[in-house]
């Protein structure tokens, strides 16, 4: 008769794992162990000895958050400035630049006017002699038939491109536009007038291109122009002779 091993009971069977178990080792049990003290605190919680740092959770002191603020205001105000004086001096050159072009526009108007004037100017200075032989002939009653249509047609073309004749009998003489070629003495001139137009004068706008040729009177020297009309001083004259005649030849007689 055998005898059973001592420990082990006929009727107890040995517990056998499960397929889809792993028996679990005295290792992995040291492990758990080991971990719990790295388990992550409850929400809201701080692990044991460890400090919360204000920059790691976001939150900043209230006077450097101020200081920074200002910092950053007063960088960007003077960004503003440079922005606003840059922004002044390019409205300046701007203005600097519209006025020099209006100047500028002004000056080339005023000379294509200038310049249209100077060559109107020479080619009616060539005409001149024509239109002296023009009114010569009208002056003498020569100027008819084909050839008054003629002249006519062309002191209209002249009147047309700006010349205007001057100088006409009894006005006061400028020697601006006048050019006196004959000189005299007149009882019936207050001051020095044109007595005679020898050659009118022509202009362009306010450009003379020929003074106008005149003979001249002046007042007689020794009398006081406009103090006495032309027939009161001759008359004064031999009345006063006269007197003086008869004053002298009463004693004469006696």
């Amino acid at each position: 008769m055998t005898s059973d091993p001592k420990g082990f009971d006929n009727d107890q069977e040995p517990e056998v794992p499960d397929a889809g178990t792993t028996p679990e080792s005295p290792s992995d049990g040291a492990r758990a162990a080991e971990g719990g003290a790295d388990t992550p605190p409850a929400e809201g919680g701080t692990p044991t000895g460890e400090t919360s740092d204000p920059a790691d959770t976001g939150e900043q002191d209230p006077e450097a958050a101020a200081a920074a603020a200002a910092a950053r205001e007063a960088g960007l105000t003077a960004q503003l400035d440079q922005v606003r004086t840059a922004l002044n001096e390019r409205t300046l050159d701007l203005q600097r630049l519209q006025a020099e072009f209006q100047n500028y526009r002004r000056r080339v108007e005023r000379d294509r006017v200038a310049v249209k004037e100077i060559a109107i100017a020479n080619l009616l200075t060539e005409l001149l002699p024509v239109l002296d032989d023009i009114g010569r002939a009208r002056d003498h009653g020569e100027l008819v038939g084909g050839f008054k249509q003629v002249a006519e047609s062309l002191e209209t073309v002249a009147a047309k491109l700006g010349l205007m004749q001057f100088g006409k009998e009894g006005e006061p003489f400028d020697p601006t536009i006048h050019e006196a070629l004959m000189h005299s003495y007149s009882p019936d001139v207050k001051e020095t007038t044109c007595v005679q137009i020898l050659q009118p004068g022509y202009r362009i706008g306010e450009r003379t291109i020929r003074p106008a040729r005149v003979g001249v009177a002046e007042p007689q020297p020794g009398s006081p122009a406009g103090e006495t009309s032309a027939g009161e001083s001759p008359a004064g004259d031999s009345a006063d002779g006269g007197s003086g005649e008869k004053e002298n030849g009463g004693p004469d007689e006696g």
